[in-house]
């Protein structure tokens, strides 16, 4: 029980407390968050690809045979790729969003589903490893501090009022603990599929930072400066490195 505690725990941090800070970021002036936005996407990328590549995947593969683990990433990112095409998983990290910028209700939707995944994904961390799961409830806060200021604005822009907009973010990232919940039961019922859902969860991550966060930064749509960029990115990086050596 302290390690679905502790799952329980981390997933919160990592959906609601992004929430938390981005409530914050959402009350500054617009242009000192068209500053700071793009630089915490930028330190977005880097938590995400080093959780993934250094910890998620190595961790699976030391349990499963590699053909089997990276199967299983490329069905991953797959089933991403599809799920973004039905716009569940599509997030917006400025105020102008091309997918949710008509439909507050979807946005809700794909946002519960996010932090359904996101809470799976931090619980088969822990799972493995409580160092692990910290470091992956980092790389997921890193990436919801934007996301959520993005959705934020989107709903304000809607008609929505500060609270309602805050609330409904908030609830969305409740389901996090149901995620959590699910892939603590499906990996007691079936230990063997850990590894796998390791692997899958290595997909989530790199197909957010891949496919959705660094097109951005490449067509200059949240942060054209690559001598930032890159120092940022290599930061979150850092992050995840200095956390496992820290407490693993």
């Amino acid at each position: 029980m302290h390690v679905l505690a502790t799952a329980l725990g981390l997933s919160l941090l990592g959906s609601v407390g992004g929430l938390l800070v981005a409530s914050t970021l959402i009350t500054f002036p617009a242009r000192v968050r068209t500053r700071l936005v793009p630089w915490l996407v930028s330190y977005a990328v880097g938590a995400l690809l080093g959780v993934a590549l250094l910890d998620l995947l190595p961790e699976a593969l030391s349990l499963l045979a590699p053909q089997a683990v990276f199967g299983t990433l490329l069905a991953g990112i797959l089933l991403f790729f599809t799920l973004e095409k039905l716009v569940l998983l599509r997030h917006c990290h400025t105020h102008e969003c091309e997918v949710h910028g008509a439909a507050a209700p979807l946005l809700f939707i794909g946002n519960a589903f996010h932090n359904f995944i996101d809470g799976a994904i931090i619980c088969s961390a822990v799972i493995s490893s409580v160092p692990l799961g910290v470091s992956t409830a980092i790389a997921v806060a890193a990436h919801e501090i934007p996301q959520e200021v993005g959705d934020v604005a989107i709903l304000l822009h809607s008609g929505y009022s500060r609270g309602r907009a805050l609330l409904l973010n908030g609830v969305a990232g409740g389901s996090s603990l149901a995620g959590a919940l699910v892939a603590f039961g499906a990996v007691q019922i079936v230990p063997s599929i850990r590894p796998y859902v390791l692997a899958m969860s290595a997909a989530s991550l790199l197909y957010i930072a891949m496919s959705d966060l660094i097109p951005n930064l490449h067509k200059g749509e949240t942060d054209r400066n690559a001598l930032r960029q890159v120092p940022l990115i290599a930061a979150g990086i850092g992050t995840i490195v200095f956390f496992e050596r820290m407490i693993g």
